[in-house]
């Protein structure tokens, strides 16, 4: 018995499905208190609280009091934020502020099909 290809969105249906059951591992690296740093950590407790609530473990790493940490992980920028677990892993750098981005990229949220322009022939 041959099974038919399954199409994108029940694929992604299929692993929302998964993801509800996952645990999440994030950890945020930051520089000091900035008011960028400060912003990242409000944002991303945010957003896990309002989407992960029960299922993550969030770890905030300040690369200036654990600079070989950041080393290890190969921080280039501040802040980031290293999503562990579940794979893939996954990386975001600034604020945390577009909340649709970081959903898509933790596999939340599906990501929307880019619109395709038309142009007319004259």
């Amino acid at each position: 018995m041959t099974r038919e290809p399954r199409d994108r969105a029940e694929l992604y249906e299929e692993a929302v499905k998964g993801s509800k059951d996952n645990h999440y591992v994030l950890k945020l690296y930051v520089a000091g208190q900035t008011p960028k740093s400060t912003l990242a950590i409000v944002n991303i407790k945010k957003i896990c609280e309002e989407h992960l609530k029960g299922r993550y473990k969030l770890e905030v790493i300040d690369i200036y009091q654990q600079p070989l940490l950041a080393k290890g992980e190969q921080i280039i920028a501040a802040p980031t934020l290293i999503k562990k677990l579940p794979p893939p892993l996954r990386r975001f750098i600034g604020t945390m502020a577009d909340a649709e981005r970081i959903l898509v990229g933790l596999d939340l949220k599906p990501r929307e099909e880019p619109v395709q322009k038309v142009t007319r022939n004259q």
